[in-house]
């Protein structure tokens, strides 16, 4: 029962995940490319492209880490584990749990930034675009992180049944 709301939790982030990150990312191309070509063929510059650009990769780089997660590539230092195998367990669930704190973290605070940015209603400079927007994908990544942390320690656990 659990494994299976996982799984439906799964394919709904990696749907959000993945389709949102390529759509953005492309049209993040689409500008830089128009741009640039702007620059050098007409002496001409977009002021609004680099802008754009540094939105799109605080959201790739927020949105990304919970795909981070789930493909099991956050950065880890896991020369102990190399040295002493028998703290693998205990230090993957240790690595786990506090994933799941930052993820808390991010959510709780990132929720009070959101907040805070509705209260003062700032905007980025040349766009327009509401700031709120920006500082809610923290908690959304913050979310993220915790589902799919979830989602490998569940996996890890069946693996690990399965072993016995």
């Amino acid at each position: 029962m659990f494994g299976k709301i996982l799984d439906v939790i799964d394919k709904i982030l990696t749907f959000f995940e993945e389709w949102t990150l390529f759509l953005s990312v492309f049209v993040c191309l689409i500008a830089l490319f128009v741009n640039v070509a702007l620059r050098y063929g007409f002496n001409y510059t977009l002021a609004w492209s680099e802008e754009l650009v540094r939105e799109v990769i605080i959201y790739t780089t927020l949105i990304g880490c919970g795909a981070a997660v789930k493909n099991r590539s956050m950065i880890k230092i896991d020369a102990v584990v190399q040295f002493v195998p028998k703290l693998k367990v205990f230090l993957t669930l240790l690595s786990n749990v506090v994933t799941i704190i930052f993820g808390a973290m991010m959510l709780y605070y990132g929720w009070k930034m959101a907040v805070l940015q509705v209260a003062t209603q700032q905007k980025t400079i040349i766009m327009q675009i509401p700031l709120v927007y920006l500082y809610a994908f923290l908690p959304i990544m913050g979310t993220t992180m915790i589902l799919r942390t979830i989602q490998i320690m569940y996996q890890d656990f069946q693996a690990s049944a399965s072993e016995c």
